[in-house]
């Protein structure tokens, strides 16, 4: 199935997340219903590593999909990567599937995280309770997130969640080159 989706639910009621989807799709369908719901990740509530992002993003869209009866669904989700020299990273996934199966992913968010947040993270804070308390804010989760403090505004949570959603929506937005090559399984 290509666009046009008349309906799409997102796995979150986030309104950073809802916003991010809404400014993408509305490019594509600018007519569409678009409904946020409250969906468990079934990962912690700070995954850990790029393939718990992705699952936890994963399982959001297909129970989004589920729990809506939406024509397509979406699931992001954020995360932090131990990196090999005891540095950490962000990471962000978006998973879009619809009701034939199709899937796609898409990542952002990719940049270091301050020593002092990482520790607070290994201690079992979530990134964005760690950035409340580092940056003396409230609601960074919310609002412009990490990304939004650590680039002093040059880009918000929003704005790093936009372009993954995009990516995610690939193989319906270029169907024919994700169509299985003739002789190929």
């Amino acid at each position: 199935m290509t666009f046009p989706f008349a309906r799409v639910a997102v796995g979150s009621r986030n309104p950073v997340k809802l916003a991010a989807v809404r400014a993408v799709l509305e490019r594509v369908q600018p007519a569409l219903e678009l409904v946020g719901v409250d969906v468990a990740s079934g990962v912690p509530d700070q995954p850990i590593g790029d393939d718990e992002t992705q699952r936890g993003a994963r399982n959001r869209a297909l129970a989004a999909l589920e729990v809506t009866g939406a024509e397509l669904a979406v699931g992001l989700e954020g995360g932090v990567v131990e990196l090999a020299d005891g540095r950490m990273r962000s990471c962000a996934w978006a998973v879009v599937v619809d009701r034939d199966g199709v899937e796609g992913l898409g990542g952002s968010l990719s940049m270091p995280l301050p020593d002092l947040v990482a520790a607070r993270i290994r201690a079992g804070e979530e990134l964005g309770h760690a950035m409340d308390e580092i940056a003396n804010v409230v609601g960074t989760k919310h609002g412009r997130g990490a990304v939004g403090i650590l680039t002093a505004g040059l880009i918000d949570r929003q704005g790093a969640y936009e372009p993954m959603v995009a990516y995610a929506l690939a193989p319906w937005l270029a169907p024919a080159l994700f169509a299985p090559a003739e002789g190929h399984a």
